[in-house]
């Protein structure tokens, strides 16, 4: 597995230094902005609108308890 002249021990190796300089704790949170990022860059050029999906869940659940105060 090799990424050009860049191979395993190496990715490795700087998979350890990012870990040394961020901590563990800020990891996550880099990936999940990192993820963002992509997202919006993706959406932008193909210039699809992001659908953010509907809670129906609250709905029937505001529906029900409306049902019990009559």
């Amino acid at each position: 597995m090799g990424f050009g002249p860049i191979g395993l021990p190496q990715i490795l190796i700087i998979l350890l230094i990012v870990l040394l300089i961020f901590g563990a704790k800020r990891l996550p949170e880099i990936g999940s902005s990192l993820g963002k990022g992509i997202r919006s860059f993706k959406s932008s050029v193909t210039g699809e609108e992001e659908v953010k999906p509907t809670t129906v869940q609250s709905e029937t659940t505001e529906a029900s308890n409306e049902n019990k105060q009559n």
